[in-house]
């Protein structure tokens, strides 16, 4: 597993996957509102799907908004979802 990533420049989270459960990238597109990221859009290589790849990227983003001192604001449905399953990362919701 790679490195988390912030393409500020192009306003999204991404993550490389190398490992058993496939090869691919994972992303989330975001909109930048203040100290918050709005999370519009995750999606992970279609090699990735099934893998669990995803959840570890959205954990990582999540310790990663954490250590920053940022808020994330999700806004599709996968990230909406993925943190109502996971209420120990609600200090970093917006």
């Amino acid at each position: 597993m790679g490195p988390f990533t912030d393409a500020r420049g192009d306003n999204r989270f991404e993550q490389v996957f190398d490992g058993e459960g496939g090869s691919g990238r994972v992303w989330a597109d975001y909109a930048v509102r203040g100290g918050a990221r709005m999370i519009l859009h995750v999606e992970a290589d279609q090699s990735l799907r099934g893998s669990g790849a995803a959840g570890r990227f959205m954990q990582a983003m999540a310790e990663y908004a954490r250590e920053q001192g940022l808020k994330l604001f999700p806004q599709c449905s996968y990230a909406v979802a993925w943190h109502k399953r996971h209420p120990d990362y609600d200090d970093v919701l917006a």
